[in-house]
């Protein structure tokens, strides 16, 4: 049993990077589909596709990386609020990471978005990691 689901998402893409794997696959859930879905809006993967149709339900990323370089577009993935320390933050505290060049990943109470979304939409929310 996983206590901190996001977490092992979070972990197993972190490993996947560091292992130079092409392809991850983790359990899939609404909240970890939300997060592949802002990943991929972002330009930290180069592909995703929810497999819905057998079970257990899966979602399969494809990681991304420099084409000359084989640098990988993710160089840290990290969780912030966790169950025993959730961090939440009002509009006005929103991050930055590494000033802007980074994205943190808020929830928010109209769902999950970057931290630039929720500053230009005026709503705070619960930081569930940075990725940079």
């Amino acid at each position: 049993m996983i206590t901190d689901p996001i977490a092992d998402f979070l972990t197993r893409i972190r490993n996947a990077v560091k292992a130079n794997h092409r392809v991850v696959e983790v359990p899939a859930s609404s909240i970890k589909k939300e997060i592949t879905k802002i990943l991929f809006d972002k330009g930290y993967i180069l592909n995703y596709k929810f497999e819905d149709d057998k079970l257990p339900r899966t979602i399969k990323i494809a990681l991304k990386y420099h084409p000359v370089t084989k640098l990988p577009a993710i160089n840290d993935i990290s969780r912030v609020s966790r169950p025993g320390l959730r961090r939440y933050v009002g509009s006005k505290e929103l991050p930055r990471v590494l000033n802007g060049l980074g994205v943190a990943i808020v929830s928010t109470s109209k769902g999950l978005m970057t931290d630039k979304e929720a500053r230009q939409l005026n709503v705070g929310g619960e930081i569930i990691c940075y990725v940079s």
